[in-house]
């Protein structure tokens, strides 16, 4: 049987066995990938993955099973798959298949071009990277990650939900397809050894242009070659746009409302209170134009929607799905993701990021005067505490003389709290970055940050 008679026999066989309420969700995966060490490619892989979950209310209660077989054997375990997790789920909150809305917003994300492109220019790229790099300057020893990626996935939902007698169905698909280039180069001069990383993330290959991302990691391993910690104390800092999302990313849990309802987000209640500076808005954007999250429908199908967590440093919403608005009693944000085809629905963002000021980053430095940049932090999962907050990490940047880019520093570790900081934030610049995900930020103003130096 093909895939629409195969979904037809799933929900035919749900109805039957008494789940009036099922939904598909269809999730297929071409991948390429592919690294480039010392002129010879390695890590090549290429992948093709196509899987289905059917999730069903039976008895009051939400059951969950998955394949990636497509046969007639397949229907009926699955069906009873899902009575049988239905009858052993302790969860007692009331959940429900949508049965979709009027109107789905319009995004085009899916590049045809992109996927057509051979995979020896793929291959091509990546080398002519590593070449570039090596010839900008004799001290660039190497390339120690070079890598392309590019996939196209399609996500697909359909359900049906039997109500008084009569059957709604919804079937939703969204394409989508990007291309992810990251080079990180070795600098050395004497005993010091740095690094430096370029990267592009795109739809459009013939944006992956290898000189742009071969200089960008040259130019930085170059400047932090002879990087040093600063004495310890207590900076004005900028946390720059290229390292922002990091930060934002390992707190966004935050403002889930299912962490709030676990107890796990200090958030919980606090719509409509001041949490940040009045100069924060934060975005939750699954309607951003080229957004790698961009989506028309959430995982629970339901149409998705641009909204202002923060407005003005307030609080205006946490993020919900279906189950956790019912809980409190508001609609839900269209925030329902899934980690795979085969898990369980959970709240998570989309395109999230600080919108961008007006401020360049020659301004943000000129009104910092004397103080630092933080251009990357690391140990974010061991050295952040996402529900209170509290964060201590290692990082590098630069210093700030006279609102002027001064010199490059390594081996410190920047400590403060995340809800803090919020509030902190003097002036946010205007150079929204998203730095290989869907988390973005511009340059940030934190005001004062403590650093541990020497």
């Amino acid at each position: 049987m093909n895939l629409d008679q195969f979904i037809q026999a799933v929900l035919d066989e749900a109805q039957k066995e008494g789940i009036l309420a099922a939904e598909i969700y269809l999730s297929s995966r071409d991948s390429f990938r592919a690294m480039c060490v010392q002129g010879q490619i390695a890590n090549y892989t290429v992948n093709d993955t196509r899987g289905l979950s059917l999730r069903g209310l039976y008895q009051g209660k939400m059951g969950y099973a998955a394949t990636e077989a497509f046969d007639e054997e397949a229907v009926s375990q699955l069906v009873q798959a899902v009575k049988e997790s239905a009858a052993l789920t302790e969860d007692e909150d009331v959940q429900e298949i949508y049965q979709g809305d009027a109107e789905y917003p319009k995004i085009e994300n899916y590049q045809t071009a992109l996927d057509q492109v051979e995979e020896q220019k793929k291959l091509d790229l990546i080398k002519n990277i590593e070449k570039k790099a090596l010839a900008m300057d004799e001290r660039i020893t190497a390339l120690n990650y070079n890598m392309i990626s590019t996939s196209s996935s399609q996500t697909r939902i359909v359900n049906r939900v039997v109500s008084d007698g009569e059957a709604h169905r919804l079937d939703l698909r969204y394409r989508d397809n990007m291309a992810v280039c990251y080079a990180s180069a070795t600098a050395k001069e004497g005993d010091r050894v740095a690094t430096g990383s370029g990267f592009k993330v795109t739809r459009y290959f013939e944006e992956l242009n290898a000189e742009a991302i071969a200089r960008d990691a040259v130019e930085e391993a170059l400047f932090m070659l002879h990087a040093s910690p600063v004495p310890s104390g207590t900076y004005r800092a900028v946390i720059d746009a290229k390292c922002m999302p990091d930060l934002l990313g390992v707190f966004a849990g935050v403002f889930s409302a299912e962490s709030a309802q676990k107890g796990m987000s200090l958030l919980a209640g606090k719509e409509g209170e001041m949490i940040a500076s009045e100069i924060v808005t934060l975005m939750d954007d699954p309607l951003l134009p080229g957004g790698l999250a961009s989506q028309p429908f959430d995982a629970e199908g339901v149409a998705t929607k641009t909204k202002a967590v923060i407005e003005k440093g307030k609080l205006t919403t946490l993020l919900h799905n279906l189950k956790t608005a019912r809980k409190a009693g508001v609609k839900t944000t269209g925030n329902a993701a899934k980690a795979g085809y085969a898990g369980a629905v959970n709240v998570s963002p989309s395109n999230f990021f600080i919108a961008p000021g007006q401020k360049t980053q020659a301004e943000l430095l000129a009104d910092l005067g004397d103080g630092l940049v933080i251009t990357e932090v690391s140990g974010l999962h061991a050295g952040a505490n996402p529900i209170s907050g509290d964060f201590s990490l290692i990082a590098q940047g630069y210093t700030v003389k006279n609102g002027k880019k001064d010199q490059p520093v390594e081996q410190i570790t920047v400590a403060g709290n995340f809800y803090q900081l919020l509030k902190n934030i003097r002036a946010v610049g205007s150079d929204l970055t998203f730095p290989g995900s869907s988390i973005g930020s511009p340059s940030v103003d934190v005001g004062e940050i403590a650093v541990a130096g020497k």
